[in-house]
């Protein structure tokens, strides 16, 4: 069986664990996590991170989320003056303010303890972030699903999937009647269902060619677990 899930944004991994026990979930199945477990909530996503580096059966997809920690992992390093004058000739110290405006200071506060106790964790986490991909396609059923975190900005029909940048796979807002590919289903997060109406408050989205699985974890709401197998959904 096949599951997917997005932006959980700091959810508690015992409560995940949880939510797929309810599932069944076991080492014969697969998962696909697409982007942005980081940020916002509790510890930001850290232990959720340690807990992914040893599963071998769950994958990250990478997110918007996920590329601002990495674009902001310099506030780890040691602070010298060297350190400080390179922020101002990088712009880092912009980047870092626009990463904390949108929740990643318990990320960065989270990590910083971890990082006391183990740099090596925190070199692993940083590794495993930069190994994710922007998407992965599986075939369930002779069906195509293309996962990854956003949809697809500036989406042309025949245009090769390498032909697309990262930010086109990280930060587009589709609206309710944008379509994609005739012959797959893509499946995204990213923007939280109720952006596209009340109605969608909590619940996944399906269209013609794709899914929106962002019920608003960021926001307090539950996420939602998808098996791609047969649509069936699971919640806590």
């Amino acid at each position: 069986m096949t599951y997917v899930i997005s932006d959980l944004h700091g959810y508690p991994l015992e409560k995940f664990k949880m939510l797929l026990g309810k599932a069944g979930f076991c080492d014969d199945d697969e998962l696909f996590i697409l982007g942005d477990v980081v940020d916002r909530n509790g510890d930001g996503g850290v232990e959720m991170l340690c807990w992914l580096l040893s599963q071998p059966n769950i994958y990250l997809i990478f997110g918007n989320h996920e590329a601002m920690l990495l674009s902001c992992s310099f506030v780890l390093e040691q602070v010298t003056d060297e350190f400080v004058e390179s922020l101002s000739k990088h712009n880092q110290i912009e980047i870092l303010s626009e990463y904390m405006f949108n929740g990643g200071d318990v990320t960065l506060k989270a990590l910083s303890e971890l990082n006391k106790k183990s740099p090596e964790a925190v070199a692993d986490i940083f590794d495993y972030l930069r190994e994710a991909p922007l998407y992965d396609i599986v075939e369930i059923g002779g069906t195509n699903y293309l996962l990854t975190h956003s949809g697809i900005d500036n989406f042309e029909k025949g245009k090769p999937l390498s032909s697309y940048t990262p930010d086109d796979f990280l930060w587009n807002r589709p609206k309710l009647d944008d379509e994609y590919f005739e012959k797959s289903i893509t499946v995204f997060g990213h923007t939280p269902t109720i952006c596209f109406g009340e109605e969608y408050k909590g619940e996944i989205i399906k269209t013609k060619t794709w899914i929106d699985i962002d019920v608003g974890a960021a926001g307090g709401f539950e996420p939602v677990l998808l098996r791609l197998d047969d649509m069936k959904e699971f919640r806590n």
